[in-house]
């Protein structure tokens, strides 16, 4: 999106805010818009909750159909491709073999070391619990 286009619509993004609301609503939609922000040359628009395909459908609708925006170089909307939490279950509270207690820094050595989480970077510190008194069973 060009810079004109992102000009424009955050000077009226708190109407086009109310208005996609309302839009919303008329599908019957759970789902609002919190806000509208600029980010260098794109727009985000940040909802109450994960949206649908519906739901980005009446979003795109009405950002293409505002008169003063050139729609011909918008992008289709799109949900954030980031992971916000890794839960990892059924993990022995305790090493096999032996009495070490399974610990966050063991969890993150095996992360880097595991294909499958390549390139991740933990933003928060994890945290190792036990799952009940009597179980041996950890939660991450």
């Amino acid at each position: 999106m060009n810079l004109n286009n992102v000009e424009r619509i955050m000077t009226w993004s708190n109407i086009y805010v109310t208005n996609i609301n309302r839009s919303l609503k008329g599908i019957k939609s759970e789902v609002a818009v919190d806000f509208i922000k600029s980010d260098d040359k794109d727009i985000i628009v940040t909802t109450n909750k994960v949206v649908a395909t519906l739901d980005l459908n009446v979003i795109e609708d009405y950002m293409k159909n505002l008169n003063n925006i050139n729609s011909s170089d918008m992008m289709s909307p799109r949900l954030p491709q980031s992971k916000l939490y890794l839960k990892i279950l059924i993990i022995l509270y305790f090493i096999k073999n032996t009495n070490l207690l399974l610990t966050s820094n063991i969890t993150e050595e095996v992360l880097e070391t595991t294909y499958i989480f390549y390139d991740v970077v933990l933003a928060l510190w994890s945290h190792v619990i036990k799952a009940s008194p009597k179980s041996d069973i950890a939660v991450i």
